[in-house]
């Protein structure tokens, strides 16, 4: 990592020319002491990860630079794409002759072209992360077989190569994509099921997005070799707060239970809250085979069947688990509050914890309304109650802060014994849920400010405010429907925010106007400046209590180590910021891949439940209207389309309004309607619906 930097530093300036890479990794070497060996793996690391780029023979600039940048291929069925700058608000149109084989999925570096008044365009100039895995369907041509790919942004079927796995007509497979002088062909590397079995689809998509559950042999190796126990030697220098009362709350099938809180009333009549998080760096060391895994994987992956997660289970689930009467090793964050919720004081340090109860949300919500519980969780009823009491308090002040809360609600699968779907709802948040989530905000908030005035290289969650375009698409929307709305500040604030959703609390159709709220704000990522948090209305915020199952807070826990332990300093600085913005980057990038494969399986287990329900009618709200259907939302979250060639009308599509208007009928967003179930494919996992009629609404202010 000490040689990125340097090679970083030098390839930025215009200035200076090496004539040969010799040269440049010799510079290196006898300047700044480094290894030659690390030189040149940093190098082609940096080629690798596409962060330089050989603009020309022996020319090597570093990207973004001279109009180059990076960014995955968005391909399209005609053959052209698109490709994504960060901060820029429309994409890059690639033609489909300057794709350079590029398919959609491919991790590029284009040169933005040429720039007109409507749009801008780009060539690709490599492809330096090509996709290698790709899910479909077998078809047959002749003697020929063919992969027909699932994923419909790529314009081709793939030839298979002959293959010792027996393959058939319709038969769900994963190719290893060969490319060889712009010809695809694939060998079959997993034979998954039929097309048309379920569980065969939700592994294709996960397929499809990169993913897979076998780690590599030297990391399974690496984890194997790691003690179950703590060492002699691990227990030096922490405190040891077995004795005290901590215990976990997670969901009840959870397995990764990475966070464990305490809490006692201070003499003064505040609160000493505890938030404990297991100390995963203590064994994912840094350029380790686990590390480089948890490092590509970036999050693990939660889906209705399973888990794929970022560590193997001996780590998740096993020594860096808060299992209840193990003792485990954790960084911890002990806060000091007044009466009122105020920090006083805190502080962090390594520590042994032994939880004293695995406890599970539903039933410390019966605790907290009264009820009778299980007897773990009545044995720690106290502590659940004066927590409660610490959450309220905190949640009061992080509304008057200005905090966002949306509360869009999640869908919750029901599975039988063969791990197949049979029934799905909205999935419960409770004040159980808010406590756990209000403890944590506040521990992050904690460590992001102190590791941001001690100025030490750091990875933030940042959440920057919407753009004003978007604000005033959602003021005209919302006075269409005749809602009054305060005036657009010229600052857009949480506060301002805050008042729109007041605004429409009441209304019949809040949550459908909640969700148009949330689409015009910007996704929250990953950064080495702490920018704030725009949806928390926080100058400082950090993702630290999940580290078993997010690289960010790996990241930043291993930081905190070297920070306790003094050894941040110097070329370490340097070092630090280079991979703080690696692991910036790269976290964002597989958690946007993370959340759509999520929502992909969702949408795929949604088509299942409803293929035997075609031609019920339901009752539904528009969700979105397009230039060729309308979306429509079921009380269950199921979303299906009517689509506009099935609707006798001339249409014309008013995007600020969210309206699609015809001649004889519209559709707002918001409107209940009365749909017919037409289709549920759970190949293309879409739902359609036949449109019936308009259902009126009583008035805006019926809840």
């Amino acid at each position: 990592m000490r040689a990125k930097s340097r090679i970083i530093e030098l390839l930025s300036k215009d200035g200076l020319t090496f004539p040969k890479l010799d040269n440049l990794f010799s510079f290196i070497n006898k300047t700044y002491s480094i290894d030659l060996n690390e030189i040149k793996s940093d190098f082609n690391s940096l080629l690798n990860e596409g962060k330089i780029f050989e603009v020309r023979k022996g020319r090597y600039i570093t990207i973004p630079s001279k109009n180059y940048y990076s960014a995955t291929f968005i391909g399209n069925s005609k053959g052209f794409g698109f490709c994504q700058i960060d901060g820029m608000e429309e994409d890059i149109f690639i033609p489909a002759n300057m794709t350079n084989g590029a398919i959609d999925g491919d991790k590029v570096i284009f040169k933005l072209d040429k720039s007109t008044a409507e749009a801008q365009e780009g060539m690709i100039a490599k492809i330096f992360k090509p996709v290698k895995m790709i899910a479909g369907c077998v078809e047959k041509i002749g003697p020929t077989y063919f992969l027909e790919p699932d994923n419909n942004r790529i314009p081709f079927k793939i030839k298979l190569n002959r293959s010792k796995i027996g393959i058939a007509k319709d038969d769900k497979v994963v190719v290893n994509l060969i490319r060889k002088n712009g010809v695809f062909s694939g060998d079959i590397i997993e034979h998954l099921g039929k097309s048309d079995d379920v569980l065969a689809c939700e592994l294709a998509i996960i397929r499809d997005h990169q993913l897979y559950e076998i780690f590599p042999d030297d990391v399974e190796n690496q984890a194997q070799a790691i003690p179950q126990k703590i060492s002699d030697k691990q227990r030096k220098g922490r405190s040891d707060y077995t004795n005290k009362i901590i215990f976990t709350i997670d969901g009840e099938d959870a397995k990764d239970l990475d966070d464990a809180v305490s809490i006692e009333r201070t003499s003064s009549g505040g609160y000493l809250l505890g938030v404990y998080i297991a100390d995963v760096g203590e064994y994912v060391k840094y350029d380790s085979p686990l590390d480089r895994e948890a490092f590509n994987r970036g999050t693990s992956v939660y889906f209705p069947t399973n888990v794929l997660p970022m560590l193997p289970k001996q780590l998740s689930n096993g020594i860096c688990s808060l299992n209840e009467n193990e003792e485990r090793l954790t960084l911890s964050v002990l806060i000091e509050l007044d009466k009122d919720g105020v920090v006083k004081s805190h502080k962090i340090e390594e520590s042994i914890i032994k939880s004293v109860a695995r406890l599970n949300y539903t039933n410390v919500y019966k605790v907290l309304c009264g009820e009778k519980a299980d007897e773990k969780t009545e044995k720690v009823k106290d502590q659940l109650l004066l927590m409660n009491e610490l959450s309220r308090i905190l949640e009061k002040k992080e509304i008057a802060s200005g905090s966002l809360d949306f509360e869009i609600p999640e869908v919750q699968f029901i599975f039988d014994k063969d791990g197949r779907a049979v029934d799905f709802a909205k999935r419960e948040r409770n004040d159980a849920h808010r406590l756990i989530e209000n403890f944590m905000i506040l521990a992050n908030k904690v460590v992001a400010k102190e590791f941001y005035d001690k100025d030490i290289p750091f990875v933030y969650r940042v959440h920057l405010a919407p753009k004003k375009e978007k604000v005033e698409n959602v003021i005209e929307y919302l006075k269409g429907l005749g809602v009054k709305t305060p005036s657009i500040p010229q600052q857009i604030t949480p506060k301002f925010y805050q008042e729109l959703l007041a605004s429409v609390e009441d209304l019949e159709l809040s949550e459908t106007i909640n969700k148009v709220i949330l689409r015009s704000m910007q996704k929250a990522i990953y950064q080495n400046q702490c920018l704030g948090h725009f949806g928390l209305a926080l100058d400082y915020y950090c993702h630290f209590t999940s580290p078993i199952r997010r690289y960010p807070d790996l990241t930043i826990h291993r930081i905190i180590k070297e920070s306790l332990h003094k050894k941040i300093e110097g070329q370490r600085i340097s070092e630090l910021e280079t991979f703080t913005f690696e692991a910036s980057a790269q976290s964002s990038l597989t958690e946007k891949n993370a959340d759509k494969c999520e929502r992909e399986v969702d949408d795929l287990w949604k088509a299942y439940l409803m293929r035997d329900r075609v031609g019920e009618e339901f009752v539904g709200l528009v969700g979105s209207v397009t230039n060729f259907g309308v979306f429509v939302e079921l009380e269950n979250t199921v979303e299906g389309m009517i689509k506009i060639e099935d609707l006798d009308d001339n249409f014309l599509l008013f995007e600020r309004q969210l309206k699609l208007k015809g001649q004889r009928m519209s559709f707002s967003v918001g409107d209940k309607i009365k749909v017919r179930l037409t289709s549920a494919n759970i190949y293309t996992r879409k739902i359609d619906f036949e449109y019936i009629e308009h259902i009126k609404q009583q008035s805006l202010t019926k809840h």
